[in-house]
Order: C-alpha cells, then sequence, then structure tokens
C-alpha cells in the first residue's frame, strides 16, 4: 500500500506466446498452497502458473487451446475456469487436462442449462459456482452436481431497472449468499440480497464518465477484509477503491 510504482510479477516482456509473454491476460488468482499466480492468457488461449519466487523469468502452461475468459478456485484447490466459446465452466485438479463439466456446456442459449458468453466466475464453500452469463444480462448458480442452473441476479432482458443486468462482469459473493455484480453497461456494481428478486446500486450508477462516482464499463471486482471494494474502471484505464457498508 501507498507505491506509486508496482513491480512485474508475470509478463512483461510484450505482447506474445512465448513462456516469458502474455497477450491479453484477463483474470488471475493467487495459488497460496504453491505461491504462484494462474493466468488465464486469453488470446494464448491458455492458462498459465507463474511462480512468485524472486528470479521466475517465465511461466508454465497448465491448460492449452482454451478460450478462458474467468478464473477461480476452491477451498480444495480445484480450479475453475470459464470458457466463453464453448459456453461453459470446467472444474479442473491442477495438472488435468480435461476437467469436468460444472456449469452449461449445452451450446448457446438463455435455458437454465445453458450459458451466453460466461465470463467471471465465483465458487464458493460449497463448490456452488456462480457465473456472470454475459450475453443472457444475468447471474447464474450452478450448486454442485446441478445439471441446470438457478439465476439469481437479472435474467429481465437487458436493461438498467432494479431488476436488469446489462453484460455482468466481475462478481463476488459473500458468506450471506449476497452477491456483488459489476453491471457493466449500466456503469454500477449492484448488490444482489440472497433470494431477492431485484438489486440494489452501491456504487456507480451516474451514467457513463471520468468522475470519481463514475464508470466506463466495467471489468473484474474484489473484497479486501475491510470491506474496501475495488473496481476495474476498464474504459477509464484506472482501478477505483470504495468503502462499502
Amino acid at each position: 500500500m501507498g507505491d506509486k510504482n508496482g513491480q512485474v510479477v508475470a509478463g512483461g516482456n510484450g505482447q506474445g506466446n512465448r513462456l516469458d509473454q502474455l497477450y491479453y491476460p484477463t483474470d488471475m488468482l493467487i495459488d497460496k498452497e504453491t505461491d504462484s499466480l494462474i493466468i488465464c492468457d486469453w488470446l494464448n488461449q491458455r492458462v498459465v502458473r507463474w511462480s512468485r519466487r524472486s528470479g521466475t523469468t517465465q511461466g508454465e502452461i497448465l491448460i492449452d487451446n482454451i478460450k478462458c475468459w474467468g478464473l477461480a478456485m476452491d477451498d480444495q484447490r480445484y480450479l475453475y475456469i470459464s470458457d466463453y466459446k464453448k459456453h461453459e465452466v470446467r472444474q479442473y485438479q491442477i495438472g488435468d487436462k480435461n476437467g469436468t463439466l460444472v456449469a452449461g456446456g449445452n451450446g448457446e442459449g438463455a435455458g437454465l442449462n445453458q450459458l451466453n458468453y460466461p465470463y467471471y466466475i465465483f465458487v464458493d464453500q460449497q463448490q456452488a459456482v456462480y457465473v456472470s452469463d454475459n450475453n443472457n444480462h444475468r447471474v447464474m448458480k450452478w450448486n454442485k452436481g446441478a445439471k441446470e442452473g438457478i439465476i439469481v441476479a437479472g435474467g429481465q432482458r437487458q436493461g438498467n431497472a432494479p431488476t436488469q443486468l446489462s453484460e455482468p462482469k466481475g462478481l463476488f459473493v459473500d458468506t450471506l449468499g449476497t452477491i456483488y455484480v459489476a453491471d457493466s453497461w449500466n456503469h454500477r456494481v449492484m448488490r444482489w440480497p440472497k433470494g431477492a428478486k431485484q438489486g440494489t446500486v452501491i456504487v456507480g450508477g451516474n451514467g457513463y464518465g471520468e468522475g470519481a462516482n463514475r464508470f466506463k464499463n466495467l471489468r473484474g471486482l474484489s473484497f479486501d477484509r475491510h470491506s474496501n471494494l475495488y473496481v476495474i474502471d476498464y474504459g477509464n484505464s484506472r482501478v477505483q477503491r470504495f468503502s462499502i457498508e
């Protein structure tokens, strides 16, 4: 905290497909067990791992030929990856190349057993998978072993009413099942309590713009343990932090 300059921990050698390069990374997580970063290297269509140990100069490929966008890891260290071209989410053991289908996988569509461009994902302690189902303008919850999902936010077509979302991206779910979602093209972050039919705006919602209470197309979001919310304000090329009650 307080640093004015960051330190490169992965990539930094221009865009490309060498093992010391990344090409439009879209998501990442920290694997504490191996003290490494796991990164969705989007335009290289691969998931790579970079050790955080000093002296690391390149990553290793965990999974290749995957149109990944979002990543998550559960308490048992299973890795979850959304494939936005196959419209599915798969669960992987580290080292496994094939994985197990846990959401979608029935082609592009709006059925409860389908997804349409799944982007970011979140996995809770019961291994339920939450998916920002971008082109269906909804958030889906797939319980462990389920053959179809449950709509838990949006799903009322694209729009900016409290019941609607517009191309949802980043997701976070707290221990009460409250969903926080980056409502990308409505330029707002919404909070949907468990079982609610509509959400409330917690930041943004003031239109497209550059002010501190405005966004230009949201991407990822995350919380720290002090309830600070961090939002990737994509169109403004910045990360914003908010204190949330």
